[in-house]
């Protein structure tokens, strides 16, 4: 069998070609009998086909009897094609045939069908091409395409089987929006562009590039259809039957003339696509398609800038370059258009540069160290990643950034003490550049024990497979060998996609001492290959500290401890980094490592001893590793606006750098600035959009920013990249409830309570707040006491104190106070955190054991984090308030606002406001609850939803309304109704329905 790639001959039976590897078990597609239909390979995504008549289908009616042909030769609704597929829709018409929307009923799933016009089958060596070509397309799997995957036949008509996708063509919006903004262009062309380079790698070109063959989602996701289909088209004989596939105006100059087409083509297409989105008008147009043709190879398209001079010339350039007559003075691959598109944007490219460390999670109930001690800990080790700057107040990098996985270096020395050495502190070197992102080494290990061919090692093929799925533009690997006492050091830079060679750089070390001094002149050269023009002299002058003073033995060891500290072996990394720091007491990184690993070990103050020593090792720290671990010593210290200030200057000399921005915008949740953190967690999932735990917390913070949609999105998107993770079906959940969608908030609430005992946990804390927030209580009290009888039995102490805590609130609201009084007891009897005591003392206030609340506070009071002391004024605060002593409450809770934001402060505040009279004070603070609700969803941080909070406000600003006399009091009222008033067991609910004279 020959392969259609390399068209090397292979054996009949050959599962792979032997010269390019490429999958054989489906070329020889047989086309199945007429009462079957072949499996589809996967799920939802297409587009409509291109314009066509439906006299191009009348002639099926000859050959497909079998199934109910509508008046113009479609399909008819409601068939079963081939007893599998029920047709739903017609998507659209053209050359090649019909596409429609069906349903799978075998796997329960949607998928586009395109039924084949017959006259392209019915010819023996035409289908045999054609299956070869689909078979090619089907290689192209890139997260911008619409996925090909099968032909089949089934009741006398052959299709195609496709991902099917919810959106519309780039035809339909560019008729809506006339044109695109040139930023808006830009992304959409480099999305298209990243596409064409990985089919142009799988020698794939399309051949028919039109808005109507590229597909944008409500995201604004552009996908590119029908690869591998308009090749087919070009076979011999198919001018013949009238279907030459290639709308003439976006056919590139040779392809007019019928000229053998390389990539190069595609770009040419392209640029008039990129054009048309610039102008709303194509470069070439003329009355007749001939007339369009000819221009294209006679004359060459105006600059952008002479027709709208609003353009930006490098815009224009970049446009003009893609449409040039001559291929060979277009751009030489997809890659280079990507590249000066990325440039000009400071981007990289959001879809594809999916890179990333260990990021920090997303703030957890004032710095809780269960959550953010990974992020902080190791990316004190770890390099940074991709960055895109968004936004006008956001200057533009000087290079668009590089991503770098540095892969194993070979050690042919037999020398055990250069395993795992070399590879950290190259990260090192390369990060001197602004614009270079190290890859975590640690992550990558992981990702490549999760290969088809699970590996613990990251030599070449690995590191690139690695690279290729996480978007790592390039990967490093390197040598290390010994002649005599000098040692030789070699690296290459690799494209990761293509294997192609950036650049080598090679280096010798009089003797073993000396080849850590041999590393930055090793990565010099890689350096300045990569875009680096920072000079030589410079970057050796200021490695001297970070590189001369460890020792070789020294280095080993904290490649060893960072390799435990990766694997979650967080005392034997300790122990690890304790050894280092008795070896070298000056190797910096010693003392950083111990204060991350007593992070991740909740070792508060062990963090803060060991930072402040890291810290009097500034001069062997790099300039980034001096940010990364003050802007750590600030958040162990919960100086969240020092810790603001430190990662904002880490951001600004190093716009790349993906833990700046991390934890920047944890630093900001801690300040209670959501919009800020929201804004910041969007720059880190557009650096490395297959990080898990980057989407996490963009999700979160979008919640908490009230960016309900925004939050379903990335929840989902988490739930993608790990469907076992519980927390994308919770945030899921709080953002369904936050936008009123309570039935579906329930029925994702259920399938996590199916997922893990967690899950489980989770999801009846979910349920019960559900209830509450509907103002079920007796359904929530019998929801929280199966959860909590769960979780003790589980020994999940903090878990059931944490429902112990809103089984109390849900018994006091009943009128039961003996019941809410245990309930709050045994809450602080399973949990000692902040929340727990704040609650309970709220509970203890309530049923008149202020005694109790008062030791609490004095509790908070001492506690360090600014959260903690918060919350003891507003206890203080809610003591003064059950005596009527509401100045002093004011006072107090104006004093917890201004040490932490929180929207509880604010909350507690308009009630004062309210009791004093001061309508409109209370006023403007329920209106800032309503307004930053979304903070509301999880109060405190910790994976416990408390949205059932957010009702009392709108009772509350009835009453303030109704003080103000204004006209439209009862609509707050009117709202507490919608959610609450159909249990009819809220105690509120006489008072407000006598109130709006219900």
């Amino acid at each position: 069998m020959k392969c259609p790639k390399c068209n090397l001959e292979n054996g009949p039976s050959a599962p792979k070609c032997v010269g390019c590897g490429l999958a054989l078990d489906d070329l020889d597609l047989t086309v199945l009998g007429d009462n079957d239909a072949e499996q589809t390979l996967g799920g939802p995504a297409t587009g409509s086909g291109s314009s066509g008549t439906a006299e191009d289908w009348a002639a099926q009616k000859s050959v497909s009897g079998r199934v109910a042909l509508t008046p113009g030769g479609t399909i008819e609704v409601g068939t079963v094609l081939g007893k599998r597929y029920e047709i739903l829709a017609m998507l659209g018409q053209g050359g090649m045939g019909a596409v429609y929307k069906a349903r799978d009923q075998e796997l329960d799933r949607l998928v586009a069908l395109k039924v084949i016009r017959p006259e392209l089958t019915t010819n023996p060596e035409i289908l045999k091409r054609f299956k070869q070509e689909l078979i090619l397309a089907r290689q192209v799997t890139h997260r911008n395409v619409i996925r090909i995957f099968d032909l089949g036949q089934a009741d006398g008509l052959k299709f195609i089987t496709m991902e099917f996708l919810e959106g519309q063509d780039l035809r339909v919006e560019l008729t809506k929006r006339g044109k695109f903004s040139p930023e808006d262009a830009a992304r959409i062309i480099l999305q298209i562009s990243r596409a064409l380079e990985v089919a142009h790698g799988e020698g794939v070109v399309h051949r028919d590039l039109k808005p109507q063959n590229i597909m944008l989602d409500a995201n604004g996701r552009a996908y590119v259809m029908d690869f591998g289909i308009a090749r087919s088209a070009y076979l011999p004989g198919m001018t013949q039957t009238g279907a030459l596939i290639g709308t003439p105006e976006y056919m590139s100059p040779e392809q007019a003339k019928g000229e053998k087409l390389d990539e190069r083509s595609d770009l040419f297409s392209l640029g008039v696509i990129f054009y048309e989105l610039l102008m709303g008008s194509s470069p070439y147009y003329s009355d007749t398609p001939l007339a369009t043709l000819w221009k294209r190879m006679q004359e060459k398209a105006k600059p952008l800038t002479e027709v709208d001079p609003t353009i930006p010339k490098e815009v224009s350039d970049i446009v003009a370059k893609l449409l040039e007559i001559e291929p060979a003075d277009r751009f030489s691959n997809a890659g280079q258009l990507a590249w000066r598109l990325e440039s000009w944007l400071g981007i990289s490219d959001p879809g594809l540069m999916a890179t990333g460390t260990v990021a920090l999670p997303a703030a957890k109930s004032s710095f809780s160290w269960k959550w953010v001690s990974a992020g902080l800990a190791l990316l004190l080790a770890a390099g940074g990643v991709a960055f895109w700057l968004k936004g006008p107040a956001r200057p533009k990098a000087a290079h668009a950034p590089v991503s770098v996985l540095v892969a194993d270096f070979t050690n042919h020395t037999g020398d055990p003490i250069f395993d795992g050495t070399l590879e950290p502190m190259f990260n090192v070197a390369l990060e001197g550049a602004s614009f270079i992102n190290a890859y975590n080494r640690g992550n990558a290990r992981k990702l490549a024990q999760k290969l088809p061919n699970p590996t613990d090692k990251l030599d070449e093929q690995p590191a690139r497979l690695v690279a290729v799925n996480q978007g790592i533009g390039a990967v490093v690997i390197g040598e290390l060998s010994r002649r005599g006492e000098k040692y030789n050091l070699s690296a290459t830079a690799l494209d990761a996609a293509t294997g192609n060679v950036i650049d080598k750089a090679e280096a010798t070390a009089a003797n073993k001492d000396e080849v850590l001094l041999a590393i930055p002149k090793l990565a010099a050269p890689i350096r300045r290959a990569l875009g680096d023009t920072t000079p030589e002299s410079v970057q050796l002058d200021t490695a001297r500290g970070p590189f001369a003073a460890s020792s070789l033995e020294a280095v080993h060891q904290y490649g060893l401890a960072i390799e435990q500290q990766f694997a979650g072996k967080t005392d034997e990394a300790l122990q690890s980094f304790s050894k280092l720091a008795e070896m070298d007491p000056n190797f910096a990184r010693a003392w950083a490592g111990m204060a991350s690993a007593s992070v991740n070990l909740g070792r508060r103050q062990d963090a803060e001893k060991y930072a402040k020593l890291a810290m009097e090792h500034v001069d062997r720290m790099t300039e980034r590793e001096r940010y990364r671990i003050r802007g750590l010593y600030y958040a162990i210290t919960d100086n969240a606006q020092k810790c603001v200030e430190e990662y904002s200057a880490l951001t600004k000399q190093y716009p790349a750098d993906n833990i700046g921005h991390e934890n920047l915008a944890a630093c900001y949740s801690y300040l209670h600035n959501m919009p800020q953190a929201l804004e910041e967690a969007r720059q880190a999932v557009q650096i490395a959009p297959k990080d898990m735990l980057a989407r996490n917390n963009l999700s979160l913070y979008a919640c908490f920013a009230g960016d309900f949609q925004t939050c379903e999105h990335e929840g989902r998107e988490v739930r993608k990249l790990n469907p076992s993770d519980e927390d994308g079906y919770l945030l899921v959940a709080h953002a369904q409830l936050a936008q009123g969608q309570l039935s579906p908030a329930a029925q994702t609430y259920q399938e996590l309570e199916k997922l893990s005992p967690r899950g489980a946990s989770l999801a009846s804390s979910g349920l019960a707040n559900l209830a509450l927030y509907e103002g079920k209580y007796r359904e929530a009290i019998q929801i929280l006491e199966r959860g909590i009888a769960a979780d003790m039995a589980a020994k999940e102490l903090d878990q059931a104190a944490d429902k112990l805590a809103m089984l109390a609130d849900a018994q006091l609201t009943r009128g039961d106070r003996p019941a809410a009084l245990a309930a709050a007891e045994k809450a602080l009897a399973n949990g000692q955190s902040a929340k727990t005591k704040f609650l309970a003392a709220r509970i203890f206030i309530q049923t008149g054991d202020t005694a109790k609340a008062q030791k609490l506070a004095g509790d908070l009071g001492h506690e360090h984090p600014a959260d903690s002391q918060a919350y003891a004024k507003l206890i203080l605060g809610e003591i003064a308030l059950k005596g009527h002593n509401v100045a002093q409450a004011i006072e107090l809770f104006t004093e917890a606002k201004n040490l932490a934001d929180t929207w509880i402060s604010h909350f507690d505040l308009g009630v004062a406001y309210l009791d004093a009279g001061s309508f409109v004070e209370a006023d403007s603070e329920f209106d800032t609850c309503i307004k930053r609700r979304g903070e509301a969803v999880e109060l405190f941080n910790d994976d416990q939803p408390t949205y059932s909070y957010l009702p009392l406000v709108y009772y509350y600003q009835g009453r303030a309304r109704e003080g103000l006399k204004s006209p439209g009091f009862a609509d707050s009222y009117r709202s507490y109704l919608s959610i609450r008033g159909k249990a009819g067991e809220d105690p509120l609910l006489p008072d407000i329905r006598k109130r709006v004279g219900n």
